[in-house]
């Protein structure tokens, strides 16, 4: 049987897996519930490799990676899904990834996320951010909280990204998509122009150097309510992350923006669940009260990991106290929750005298 993309999308599709790795020398790879594993199929080669992938690119787009030696876009498979594609060289010739965006956006309660996030996408205004590595869930994450302010309020949602991911229909929302390519020559300008909109809510897809960090900001002062992705581990690595993006005598009047209008940092993981069928995740959460503005205008980061802890109240957890509950509860095992734990050595202790469900 002839190999074609769309086929290879119904594997992927087939197996319920996560992304789609294609490389010459090698059979394509899926990974299925975290796991790279290989279909059985032979090694692609040069040619078959170069035919598949040029063959749902549009000439705008096989230009460009021509000439770049990159490319980032998104694909609509019919009905079936949405795939965020990356092409790239590498020492044996060109390479993909391909990550499935579900056609359907799952709810917050779907995806088991602490009340807070839904009282995070209820503000009217600061800026929610979505961190973690790689894969951890922060689009599909983003996506529900869009998707639940879509169901219950009537205002302006503009999202700006690069691609676009999840396609949200409008319900009671009107919802503008932005492209960063074809409908914006970058981020900042997106972002810039976005305030002449008359948004209710922003989302960006990704801050990418402190100039879009400081346009967001500026934002979400101006009483937008602005959602943002940036990759990092933990909410105080997202406070040093972007007070670090910025030069030393900016330092201090970034501190008083973000104390200013943070509402909130939801830092996740994915983890596999204890019967081995799928994922779920972790939520670490900070959310932006009075002690916390306190701790970000002094300058005291290394201090709100104690603020999450004695935060439960509103909502705050660290990422240890998530992964606590899902190892109580029985849906991760103490092996995958002590991999993902910031204090390993606690976590394993705390592990051992905590009763498991029977």
């Amino acid at each position: 049987m002839t190999r074609t993309m769309h086929r290879l999308f119904d594997e992927l599709l087939g197996r319920k897996g996560s992304d789609l790795h294609l490389a010459v020398g090698y059979p394509p790879l899926v990974r299925t519930h975290g796991d790279l594993v290989p279909l059985d199929h032979p090694p692609l080669g040069v040619a078959e490799l170069e035919g598949l992938l040029l063959s749902i690119v549009s000439p705008e787009q096989r230009q460009h990676i021509e000439q770049q030696l990159d490319l980032d876009f998104a694909y609509a498979y019919a009905d079936k899904a949405r795939f965020r594609a990356n092409y790239f060289y590498r020492q044996s010739g060109i390479g993909a990834v391909f990550r499935t965006i579900p056609t359907k956006v799952l709810s917050l309660e779907q995806l088991a996320c602490p009340p807070v996030v839904r009282a995070l996408a209820e503000r009217r205004s600061g800026l929610v951010l979505v961190t973690g590595p790689t894969g951890s869930g922060k689009s599909t994450t983003l996506a529900a909280m869009i998707r639940h302010i879509n169901d219950t309020r009537a205002c302006h949602i503009l999202t700006i990204e690069d691609p676009v991911e999840f396609v949200h229909e409008p319900r009671k929302a009107q919802v503008t998509h932005r492209e960063v390519g074809p409908h914006a020559s970058s981020f900042a300008a997106a972002i810039r122009s976005a305030g002449r909109e008359n948004p209710d809510v922003i989302l960006i897809g990704e801050l990418r150097g402190n100039e879009t960090m400081k346009l967001a900001l500026q934002l979400a002062s101006f009483g937008i309510l602005v959602f943002a992705t940036v990759h990092t581990n933990s909410a105080p690595a997202t406070i040093d992350r972007i007070i670090n993006a910025f030069p030393a005598d900016e330092q201090p009047q970034v501190r008083g923006m973000l104390a200013e209008s943070l509402a909130g940092i939801v830092a996740q993981q994915l983890l596999k669940t204890a019967d081995g069928r799928g994922r779920c995740a972790a939520h670490e959460v900070l959310v932006g009260t009075g002690a916390v503005r306190s701790l970000i205008r002094e300058a005291k980061i290394f201090q709100i990991a104690s603020a999450m802890q004695t935060g439960q109240g509103v909502g705050m957890q660290t990422m240890d106290m998530a992964l606590m509950q899902l190892f109580a509860a029985g849906r991760v095992s103490a092996e995958v929750a002590i991999e993902k734990a910031s204090d390993k050595e606690a976590f394993e202790r705390a592990a051992k005298n905590r009763p498991r469900p029977t």
